[in-house]
This record gives C-alpha cells, structure tokens and sequence, in this order.
C-alpha cells in the first residue's frame, strides 16, 4: 500500500522534493500547500497536477479536514518548522522536514519526545548524510587509511542566494558540520564562530541581534582532539564545497564542485632523517563513487521509515537536535566576539527520551 503524503511549501527545495516523491512508487502525493498561489500555479503546470487527484490549496488546515494522509512534508521556513511539525505529530502524522528542525534545540528535542510518544516517525533531510561520496568517506575514516585524525577544514562559498530570515552560519554550516560529525562519529564539546555583515546589518534577529552575517568563519573543537575549520560565506563569488580530513598519513577530500572525481585519498607523511623532515609513501587514489541523487534516498529511507515504523538513524531527531544545539552555541559565540562555548550538554544521555 502506497504512503499517503501531503507536502507544505513549494519554494526552490519543495519543488525538489515533489518531483521524488510523484516519482517514487511507494509515495502518493494527495496534496501540497503554499500561502503564495504562484507557488501552486507554477507547480501545477511544471507537473502536470490534476486537481481532481491532488489537492492544492494555500492552507494547509484544508488539507486535515479532506485528506486521508499518512505522513507530512514540511519545506516551509524554518521558523515556522515547531507549530506545524507539533500539530503534525499530535493528529498522528509521520514527518518529514527540511533542515534544520526548528531554530531552538528545546523546541527540537520536544517534538523528538512527543514522535517517540506517539509512535510516529520524525526524520530531517539532512541531505549530505545520503550522499554516496560522503557515505564511501565515512568508510574511508574506518579504514584507519588517514592514520590518526589530527584536523580538518571546509569551505563553503558562493555568491548568492542572500537569505533574509537567518544569516550565513545557519544558512550553510549545518552540511559541513553534520558531515564532520559522521566521519568521526562524534560531536564536538566546545565551538567558536566569528563574522561579518556587510548586507544586512539591518535585519537583526534573537539568534543575530547585529544583523545578518555574510561571512563566518567556524571552529569545532571535538573530545578526540580533532580540531575542524569551516569557511562561510554567500557574497563570494569563487563558489566552493570542499571538505578534508586530515590524518597522520594522509588526507580525504570530498570536493563536490569537482564531477569526476569527487572524492580522493590523498596519502603521504613526512619522516625524520637526521635534523630533516622528508616526505614520503605520496600517492593520490580516486575513490570511485556510484552517481545517485542524495534526495531520492532521503526520500526512500523516509518512506521506508513509515513503512516499518522506525527511526532513520542516520537523520534522526536527535541528531537534528544535537546539530541545533551546535549551531545555537555558535550564534552565542558570534554575539560574544568569538568566545569558545562548551557544549557538555551534548553527551548522549543528556538526549535520551525518556
């Protein structure tokens, strides 16, 4: 039997998200809901949606009273995630939502209990953590092929789009962030964050009281003493996705922007000879990576979440939650110019459900 799903908000990602979902044979799309009508009218014509099978409506309060559904999608702005995913849960709907949960890790780690207590499934699209050269990285790390993890670092830039609802740090870090944690199967205890604003000064915010940053600049300190650096920014027009892990015998290097090779293990180490340090054992090896888009499987383990009514572990609530708390600490660090936060409160049995 088909998954009976409704989806709100029919933006850029939304439209991604209807186009899986109308072609996944387990999945049927009932209806879809956004307050903007041109949403509904380009979304329409761009699939040829009969509005006698599937309901297109701009409230989705609509949608409860004639639909029989299964489970929501939720790709609306962030800060409207916590009432529709709560009300969503409480009429017994499984969700699905854009990253990230909510903008308050309280707020996250509520609607984690009250999926657990109603027996339904809360998945986010954390979209990297599908993504089949971040997974081969993950099997990478395991080999013990980098040796031992000493740093890494990531940029991430573009030029636009300029978000108006929160800055760059929210915006952007959540991928690298979430992909550093998988990698090394931990989360950091203390963070720092420092930025500009050069747009948007005008635009403050509870999470960024001095306007909207453009540029951030990110540091994860983790238990291990692995040490990240992320760079920021979507005023630069020098677009980059490239992420490395640094080891004592070798580096990987997931760059996205970079078709052909995505991925590679760039080995070597340098070795004492008399006063010297000499590098040796270089080579490159081109990880072969399977071609696969990351949302389809989003999509497929989300469905088969519902299906067998079981947390996707990879993309749960909790780590949603855990990756709010991160970035809330480093908004804190931003305010206070920098500062290094801890974060013990992320230990997992702080999160535990009951």
């Amino acid at each position: 039997m088909k998954i009976r799903l409704a989806i709100l908000g029919v933006g850029r990602w939304g439209t991604h998200l209807v186009r899986n979902f109308l072609a996944h044979p387990q999945a049927d799309v009932v209806a879809i809901a956004d307050p903007v009508t041109d949403n509904l009218s380009r979304i329409q014509k761009k699939f040829s949606l009969d509005p006698q099978s599937i309901l297109l409506t701009s409230d989705w309060q609509s949608i409860k009273q004639q639909v029989n559904l299964d489970a929501i999608v939720v790709v609306t702005p962030a800060s409207t995630h916590y009432h529709l995913i709560k009300e969503a849960l409480e009429s017994g709907y499984h969700v699905l939502a854009e990253k990230p949960l909510t903008l308050d890790p309280e707020e996250c780690l509520e609607l984690t209990r009250l999926a657990a207590q109603q027996q339904r499934q809360l998945m986010i699209d954390h979209t990297y953590l599908f993504h089949t050269a971040v997974n081969k990285g993950k099997c990478t790390v395991e080999t013990g092929k980098l040796g031992k993890l000493r740093y890494g670092y990531a940029s991430r830039t573009h030029l636009g789009p300029v978000r108006q609802d929160v800055d760059a740090l929210w915006d952007l870090a959540i991928h690298d962030i979430s992909i550093f944690n998988h990698w090394l199967n931990e989360y950091p205890n203390k963070v720092q964050a420092q930025g500009k604003i050069w747009l948007q000064s005008d635009r403050p915010t509870s999470l960024s009281p001095n306007g909207l940053g453009d540029m951030v600049w990110v540091t994860l300190y983790y238990p291990s003493g692995f040490q990240a650096t992320i760079h920021l920014c979507w005023c630069n027009p020098d677009k980059q996705r490239r992420l490395c892990v640094v080891g004592s015998e070798g580096t990987l290097i997931f760059d996205e922007m970079s078709k052909d090779e995505p991925l590679i293990l760039q080995q070597g180490y340098v070795q004492s000879q008399g006063e010297k340090w000499i590098p040796q054992g270089q080579q490159k090896q081109v990880i072969s990576v399977a071609e696969a888009e990351p949302l389809k499987e989003v999509c497929d383990r989300f469905l088969d979440s519902v299906k067998m009514n079981r947390p996707c572990t990879v993309s749960s609530g909790i780590v949603a939650t855990k990756l709010v708390q991160i970035l809330t600490a480093l908004s804190h660090s931003m305010k206070e110019n920098g500062a290094i936060i801890s974060l013990q409160s992320l230990e997992d049995n702080t999160l535990k459900l009951n």
